[in-house]
């Protein structure tokens, strides 16, 4: 088993490495990581290709021998990259994949962005039958564009595809900090732009955090996985039978509650909140097709979400560097 990761140096990437080669069910398993700005370690299991996927060529190359990939690499809201890397990026992948010998299964992480997440209103649970439906620009319409790209792949050549599609994804302390009234906010709303600016100064530095209310004036939820969670789901689909062109919501068993988060912290923590009005709808995603299909179960609630992050220590060679803004 030789499985090609793209965007093998980001968040996922480097999790799903690490949980690989730790996980039993894969003893044999090697990695080659292509990379493009970063570098990961070469190990004896773990080697390094460089270039860009929007390159056919580096593509081709970093698919001899591979019966796997794990697609990872992406594009945030960059409109002079998004259509190079994400969309034709992937229809490299994907072309020369189906035209490989020893090509088994193709994985893909997606995103709620292709279902607009909180910026449409959901009259029920979003399962992975609610059509897509992209909220304005560039990045929500290129994850809608690989989701179908890899299921029409499935329909004209038969191709072993699944596609699990992720929320917003935590790691370390990236759950304290989108929270956070200061400059070093992960991810939007930014807070500060949003009350007076001597407000502002006075939440970051006391850690006062936002109680978000939806359209309808209720506390907002929102999805969110663990990274951890979504690499057990990568490692639960890796030949999986019942994996095989499937589209999988892996998140939470229940949205994050602002409301619920802001009581949390007053009670453990003593922190306070205050009220932000949005037009941003509530929604739930729905992750019981991943449980029923690949028996996978998320360990993280929202309480050990918010424990985890603010537990967290950063040592002096793990500073917090945010390569993207959310």
């Amino acid at each position: 088993m030789l499985i090609l990761v793209t965007g093998a140096t980001g968040k996922v990437g480097r999790h799903f490495i690490a949980g690989l080669l730790d996980d039993p069910r894969f003893p044999k398993a090697r990695i080659r990581a292509l990379c493009h700005n970063r570098l990961c370690p070469e190990t004896d299991r773990v080697e390094v290709a460089r270039g860009s996927i929007a390159d056919r060529r580096v593509v081709s190359e970093a698919l001899a021998d591979v019966t796997h990939v794990v697609h990872l690499a992406t594009c945030k809201e960059t409109p002079d990259d998004v259509i190079d890397v994400t969309v034709k990026g992937l229809f490299w992948l994907l072309e020369e994949f189906r035209a490989s010998a020893t090509a088994s299964q193709f994985i893909l992480i997606g995103g709620d962005a292709s279902m607009g997440h909180f910026y449409y209103r959901h009259d029920g649970p979003i399962t992975e039958k609610v059509p897509h439906q992209a909220y304005p620009g560039c990045y929500a319409l290129s994850k809608v564009l690989e989701e179908v790209m890899l299921e029409q792949f499935g329909i004209q050549y038969g191709l072993n595809g699944c596609c699990l599609r992720a929320p917003w994804i935590m790691e370390k302390d990236d759950f304290k900090y989108t929270l956070s009234f200061g400059d070093n906010v992960f991810g939007g709303p930014v807070w500060k732009s949003l009350v007076p600016q001597a407000d502002a100064k006075r939440y970051a530095e006391n850690g006062t955090v936002p109680l978000l209310r939806d359209a309808d004036g209720r506390p907002l939820k929102r999805n969110f996985v663990h990274v951890d969670d979504l690499v057990s789901a990568i490692l639960a689909a890796i030949d999986n039978p019942r994996a095989t062109r499937q589209l999988f919501n892996i998140s939470m068993d229940s949205p994050v509650d602002y409301g619920e988060v802001a009581a949390y912290l007053a009670r453990t923590r003593g922190l306070a909140s205050v009220d932000i009005a949005s037009q941003f709808h509530s929604n739930w995603m729905d992750n019981s097709k991943a449980k029923y299909l690949l028996n996978w179960r998320p360990e993280y609630d929202m309480e050990k979400l918010i424990d985890s992050a603010w537990q967290y220590e950063r040592s002096g060679d793990d500073p917090r560097v945010v390569w993207y803004p959310g």
